[in-house]
């Protein structure tokens, strides 16, 4: 397996915002979408390409294009803060969606929610903020690859050595893109250092600064 941690100095800049604790859920969201196309810009290095002509004002002019049918699939609900960034670069993309939510006892992600186009042959660009244990990436994983897809690329914002081992183990072929990786997991399978529960800075329901700390995550 691949991992690429995303090193870019506006990157690194837009992460430690996102792990201040006094950064409200409006500028949350800002520097997430802004954030995300740093990712996604790596993430997406190196698809194929094809060399096409289009007609300037003035003149024909040789370029490139990306050729690979590009679907996303954001994790439910933390990963919807990454997906308006996708779909901006590449208006044209398809989107689906996996629901998956973590039990906070045993850790293991269960699906409450699935839609996916076709993905047969098609580069699949999976997006989740968080992956800390890994259950639910390597699950979400699992789902997408019996579609068959050509490719599967996993992006997210802050990663922990335990959720890239899963990765792993469980899908060594999909290489994973990250802006930071953490230190280790509590024992509540929070990231260390991390940004708290990504989905409830979000969309602001997180339950106050004691709960960003002792609240089990949905990851």
């Amino acid at each position: 397996m691949t991992l690429t941690v995303v090193d870019h100095p506006l990157a690194q800049h837009l992460l430690t915002r996102l792990r201040d604790r006094d950064t409200p859920p409006p500028v949350f969201r800002t520097l997430a979408k802004r954030l995300t196309i740093a990712l996604v810009l790596e993430a997406v290095r190196g698809l194929p390409t094809v060399e096409s002509v289009v007609h300037t004002p003035l003149e024909p002019a040789e370029g490139r294009s990306i050729t690979p049918d590009l679907v996303a699939v954001p994790i439910l609900r933390a990963g919807l803060g990454m997906l308006e960034a996708v779909t901006e670069l590449f208006p044209e993309v398809s989107v689906g969606y996996i629901g998956l939510e973590r039990d906070d006892t045993t850790l293991l992600p269960t699906s409450y929610y699935q839609k996916l186009p076709p993905v047969e042959g098609r580069f699949v660009l999976l997006l989740d903020p968080m992956l800390a244990t890994g259950g639910s990436a390597a699950a979400a994983c699992t789902h997408i690859a019996a579609g068959r897809p050509a490719e599967i690329r996993f992006a997210c914002v802050v990663a922990a050595p335990e959720g890239v081992a899963k990765m792993e183990e469980e899908h060594p072929e999909v290489p994973v893109f990250t802006v930071a990786l953490d230190r280790e997991l509590n024992e509540h399978g929070y990231i260390l250092p991390g940004l708290g529960d990504f989905g409830d800075r979000l969309f602001g329901t997180e339950p106050g600064r004691s709960g960003l700390r002792d609240r089990p995550p949905r990851h």
